[in-house]
């Protein structure tokens, strides 16, 4: 028998009229903050949202449903893509597909014409054709590169999943984003374990939350890997972010992890750290 699914804290059309409603009242010194499930998340400030690495479909396990690997969902969908109607940039970490999810971008770009949309340089062409939109709509970043959207400013970061991989001229196919609005500071990982020179890296952007992944790297599981619980703890402290919060469980059977052992993990280093539930609501001041 399978398990009931997680429930979401908050979902649906009751999400969007949050959406809607932070952004009616939104503040420059603070913003609104929500995780969406597995890597993905919705940074709302000064009347704009942002939506980081979003995966709202059942693409993967209707496409590992019969085979050795399959994708068996643990958690329920937190809000349906075409509910997403007031995004102004989305995101994409690199080409995999809880990271880049035509099922769910295509509906996203359909219904927020002037979107900008952030991948890594390197990922161009591929990206094109997973979403089917104009070689020249995304906005490409490498690391070390930054550009400036609607307030937003972009810092391009490796990420090594499992290595800093990097194409024929050099550019890197998987990245994480340092996020700069207002006086704040936000870092999303994408997909990484630790690699050399991370803490360097990221220490001078002063971050005030470091979304970082806690599912490990075990390679039994056939998929590339990421920080463990104790990692992601210890990288938050080191990098002195003045909130963890976690990512990448929860919504796949075979690939998760318990956030009470990085809750325990975090502790142990005097690291803060908020756990969000499916779809809630966060508001940093």
């Amino acid at each position: 028998m399978t398990p009931p699914l997680i429930p979401a804290f908050c979902k649906g059309l009751e999400l969007q009229k949050q959406i809607h409603q932070a952004k009616k009242n939104s503040q420059t010194d603070s913003f609104d903050l929500w995780w969406l499930g597995q890597s993905g998340f919705l940074i709302q400030w000064n009347g704009l949202c942002v939506l980081l690495d979003p995966y709202l479909s059942d693409s993967l396990t209707k496409k590992y449903e019969a085979t050795s690997k399959p994708h068996v969902r643990m958690s329920e969908l937190v809000i349906e893509p075409g509910l997403l109607d007031c995004i102004d940039i989305v995101t994409s970490s690199h080409n995999h597909t809880d990271h880049l999810d035509a099922g769910t971008l295509l509906p996203v770009l359909q219904l927020n014409p002037s979107i900008a949309f952030i991948i890594p340089e390197a990922n161009r062409g591929f990206v094109a054709d997973r979403v089917n939109c104009n070689l020249a709509f995304p906005v490409g970043l490498n690391d070390g590169e930054k550009i400036e959207i609607k307030g937003f400013t972009f810092y391009g970061v490796p990420a090594a999943h499992n290595t800093v991989e990097r194409d024929e001229i050099g550019q890197c196919r998987f990245m994480g984003y340092v996020v700069q609005f207002g006086k704040w500071s936000v870092y999303h990982s994408g997909d990484t374990v630790w690699y050399d020179g991370m803490v360097e890296t990221l220490k001078p952007f002063r971050l005030d939350v470091a979304l970082l992944p806690i599912n490990g790297n075990d390679p039994q599981r056939g998929v590339a890997g990421n920080l463990s619980t104790r990692e992601a703890a210890q990288l938050g402290k080191q990098v002195g972010a003045r909130l963890v919060i976690p990512h990448h469980y929860d919504l796949f059977s075979f690939n998760t992890a318990d956030p009470g052992d990085f809750a325990a993990e975090a502790k142990s280093v005097h690291q803060p750290f908020r756990i969000l539930k499916l779809g809630e609501h966060f508001v940093l001041h």
